[in-house]
């Protein structure tokens, strides 16, 4: 099978003139910067003092298991004739921190809001969510299992 890489690149922002001399001498953020990309500036999770304003690892990762989830339904809804007008998610993930803070996700619950046109085979649209556990790069990359629980809406017209 090809293989291909991924890059990206993490810039910590956190030195407030000492560096790391002291634990609580510095900031636990940073930023995503990829050339031509926004950059994206990240923290901790709040529950270890990170910044609750600023996306954390625990955020991007469930958005990214979200966003691949959803590229993957609109790709299989087109090929099935099945026509979105809207598609909204927010999944929750269930997570545990073990001794000495060390922590992991359980699991993860994906909730899309799928709006469809009139019309469309609601059991069909259903269906697919369920195919793309099989395909989606991200969550079959995971240690954990995502479940999806959808729910749909009939676009007014």
């Amino acid at each position: 099978m090809p293989t291909h890489d991924y890059t990206t690149r993490i810039l910590w922002t956190g030195n407030r003139g000492e560096g790391t001399a002291q634990y609580r001498a510095y900031d636990r953020t940073w930023d995503i910067a990829v050339p031509g990309k926004a950059v994206v500036q990240c923290s901790n999770d709040p529950l270890l003092g990170g910044d609750p304003s600023k996306m954390n690892p625990e955020d991007l990762l469930l958005s990214a298991l979200a966003a691949c989830h959803m590229l993957w339904y609109l790709h299989y809804a087109s090929d099935a004739g099945i026509v979105v007008t809207g598609y909204t998610d927010a999944p929750v993930g269930l997570g545990e921190v073990g001794r000495g803070g060390a922590g992991r996700f359980l699991k993860v619950t994906l909730r899309p809001h799928v709006v469809v046109t009139r019309g469309t085979d609601l059991a069909a649209a259903e269906a697919i969510h369920h195919r793309i556990d099989a395909v989606c790069f991200i969550a079959r990359s995971v240690n954990f299992p995502v479940d999806c629980a959808p729910t749909f809406a009939v676009a007014p017209g």
